[in-house]
């Protein structure tokens, strides 16, 4: 059974950075896609990014440019890269294991104001 636990939420002024961590144990990480979505107050859940088992990403558009999908094997760990944030990136953060089954961590609160 493959668990997630996210880090490195908080509260930041827009423009700011933060990097949010997720620690995988109970797979082989290495051999799949991980991502993160989002879900914000009040609307549906949201893909943020993606990166295949060979480090290949992809973005949703309102991120590119700002945020960096990465991932670390020997770590099993895979990091969400935040530069410029926006008040509209304030969201719940879920890492997402896109194994066999689809598992999502607890998610990481985001909140972006002055």
């Amino acid at each position: 059974q493959v668990q997630l636990v996210e880090s490195g939420g908080g509260l930041v002024q827009p423009g700011g950075s933060l990097r949010l961590s997720c620690a995988a144990s109970g797979s082989i990480f290495s051999m799949y896609p991980m991502g993160w979505n989002r879900q914000a107050p009040g609307k549906q859940r949201e893909r943020v990014a993606r990166i295949s088992s060979v480090g290949n990403t992809n973005y949703a558009d309102s991120v590119k440019g700002r945020f960096t999908v990465s991932r670390d094997n020997a770590k099993n760990t895979v990091y969400l890269q935040m530069n410029n944030l926006k008040p509209e990136d304030t969201a719940v953060y879920y890492c997402t294991h896109y194994g066999p089954q689809t598992t999502w961590g607890q998610g990481t609160q985001v909140t972006v104001s002055a």
